[in-house]
């Protein structure tokens, strides 16, 4: 099985940086701004497009955010709603799938109070309806990143009290509530769509304070951010919230399997994507981790998502491959830079 390397502190960053600035501009994508409440304006880029215009957000208030998240408004939240151009994951069985892992026995998902290193995102959208998305921490220079999938996030409709609750279950918050700053998705995400960008169905989120001033890796612990990681591993564990859709109380569901290599036959959604058997994990597990064991605990090598925003069946999962566009992402939000947008077709 081939072993991942782990993006960990200053030093590998440094790498990191180094080997992005030999490959050249078209690792990193030019940036734009984010606001909470919509996708704002980028700055020049030279497709023949211009991006959204600007707005100037309101500061991100952990205590305002965690006074509006009651148990109750939690626990009504809804799967996010994306523009999703091929089939949503849904309830068929996995027998209709054509899946390389079909002929084996799928393993079976069981709820449990989960980890505090992966958590949920609560916002409202335009509607005033509220939504939902699962997400990791992972460990960074300023302890203050979580990765998730960038189908959860994509849409440019208002995104108010937008947070990260880590280990929500049972409409608790054992570790508080984390505003977010900004959002750092891959510009071909935008520019392709769900489908078309699928292999780069994936988002790192830069979290504000804790009410306390607390940042989130510092209260919770964070994972390794695994580039390249190989497609083949026997013992992967696959965490994901499905919400109220199966669960009096919501809790998330745990599995673990193994994961293959996936090459898409759709021409729509083109790409290779790690595939998971695992039972149930229906609409709204998007963004969860898929975890592997590592030196230090685990490892986060895909996010529940890519092919088809993460499957049309609920017993197999799909992700992104982590690539060193990934680390593009990891390393702009390190840096604070200004993230990339939708744009507005030219005149």
């Amino acid at each position: 099985m081939h072993r991942p390397i782990a993006v960990r502190g200053l030093r590998p960053l440094l790498l990191t940086a180094l080997l992005l600035g030999l490959a050249g501009s078209a690792l990193i994508v030019p940036p734009a701004p984010f606001t909470p409440a919509a996708h704002a304006t980028a700055a020049p880029h030279p497709a023949p497009a211009r991006l959204s215009p600007a707005s100037t957000p309101a500061s991100p208030s952990a205590s305002d955010d965690d006074a509006y998240w009651t148990p109750q408004r939690m626990a009504a939240a809804e799967p996010v709603a994306a523009d999703r151009s091929g089939p949503v994951k849904g309830n068929r069985s996995l027998r209709a799938a054509r899946t390389s892992a079909e002929a084996d026995p799928v393993p079976p998902s069981h709820p449990f109070d989960g980890l505090p290193q992966v958590g949920t995102f609560f916002w409202t959208d335009g509607t005033n309806t509220g939504r939902f998305c699962g997400g990791t921490v992972v460990r960074s220079p300023l302890r203050n990143l979580v990765v998730t999938a960038a189908h959860c996030l994509r849409a440019p409709d208002p995104k108010r009290h937008l947070s990260f609750v880590p280990q929500y279950h049972d409409g608790l918050k054992p570790h508080g509530i984390y505003p977010v700053d900004r959002i750092y998705l891959d510009q071909r995400y935008y520019d392709l769509g769900t489908n078309g960008g699928a292999r780069w169905d994936y988002a790192v989120v830069r979290l504000g304070a804790r009410a306390d001033g607390a940042e989130v890796e510092d209260v919770t612990g964070g994972y390794d951010l695994v580039p390249y990681p190989g497609y083949d591993h026997r013992d992967v564990r696959l965490i994901g919230y499905p919400g109220n859709s199966d669960a009096t109380h919501p809790k998330p569901l745990d599995c673990t399997s193994s994961t293959h290599r996936y090459t898409s036959t759709d021409p729509a959604a083109p790409g290779d994507f790690l595939e998971i058997a695992c039972a149930g994990y229906i609409g709204g597990t998007s963004g969860g981790p898929f975890l592997v064991r590592d030196f230090t605990g685990y490892a986060l090598i895909g996010v529940i998502g890519g092919y088809h925003t993460g499957g049309d069946f609920p017993d197999v999962s799909y992700s992104s491959y982590f690539t060193f566009d990934t680390l593009a992402l990891y390393l702009h939000a390190v840096r604070g830079d200004t993230p990339a947008a939708p744009r507005i077709p030219s005149s």
